[in-house]
């Protein structure tokens, strides 16, 4: 039963979404993932992409983040997605999914459908463990689950080492933040993609306009105006936010990663 509520729930929003930008005929099959960290852009960037004129803005497909953890083949990943598509009204329109941990699977998505693209929005992984260690979701003493009843807190996420489980439970709050953004910056790059896959730079999110509109062969004047609303005041709040101790454990997981993207 809660899977089926999982579809109507998602289906129902992104319907909601596709009657704003006028449904239209025929199956799109040109669809746009855009992944990266959590708190690395990849909201803004969905909903930008998802307002320009032709696209649809999926937000995180709740039955499609549930899946994630399974590693799913691309048969499976179509599956839920051409679901959410039917119900949400949205096969006309080139849907944007921006479920983060989509990273993780990039390559079966885009085999899913291969005629898609992919986004993937990095960030300074100091500012993102800056915003990670405020959102608390790998925080120790978080409890709870998320929308697709994926636990919070310490517990070993599926994309941790599997040989590093246990030492993922005893870490630093801001050792495992960065962990994260590691590993998910390492499996989209790790993605053979070719010129399906565009990276971009949240601190640039305001001047990539112009690459982003002729890499999903979108409309430039459209692509200018979404993405003027971007604001990057948040960019280096690790410098005030962070103390000697959290930025030593962020170095330790992540500093040859942090130099190799040119951040550090």
């Amino acid at each position: 039963m809660s899977a089926f509520l999982d579809y109507c729930t998602a289906g129902a929003r992104v319907a909601e979404r596709s009657l704003a930008q006028r449904p239209r005929l025929g199956r799109e099959e040109r669809l746009v993932f855009v992944v990266g960290c959590p708190r690395s852009g990849t909201t803004f960037l969905g909903r930008a992409i998802g307002g320009l004129p032709g696209f649809v803005d999926f937000g995180e497909v709740t039955p499609w983040k549930a899946a994630l953890p399974t590693s799913p083949s691309a048969d499976e990943l179509r599956r839920i997605l051409e679901r959410i598509r039917r119900i949400g009204l949205a096969r006309g329109l080139r849907g944007v999914e921006q479920t983060p941990e989509t990273a993780h699977v990039l390559g079966a998505a885009l085999d899913a459908y291969p005629r898609a693209l992919a986004v993937h929005t990095v960030r300074d992984g100091r500012d993102v463990v800056c915003s990670l260690l405020e959102r608390g979701w790998l925080n120790a003493d978080k409890e709870g689950r998320d929308d697709a009843r994926l636990a919070y807190g310490a517990e070993p996420r599926f994309w941790v080492e599997p040989e590093r489980r246990e030492e993922f439970l005893q870490v630093s709050d801001a050792r495992r933040c960065a962990w994260a953004w590691r590993r998910y910056v390492e499996a989209a790059r790790a993605t053979d993609a070719g010129d399906r896959l565009l990276e971009v730079r949240y601190e640039s999110l305001a001047t990539v306009a112009d690459r982003l509109a002729e890499f999903l062969g979108a409309n430039v004047t459209s692509a200018h105006r979404a993405l003027d609303h971007f604001r990057g005041a948040s960019i280096g709040r690790w410098r005030k936010e962070l103390t000697a101790e959290q930025l030593a454990d962020v170095e330790a997981e992540a500093g040859p990663l942090l130099r190799e993207l040119g951040y550090a």
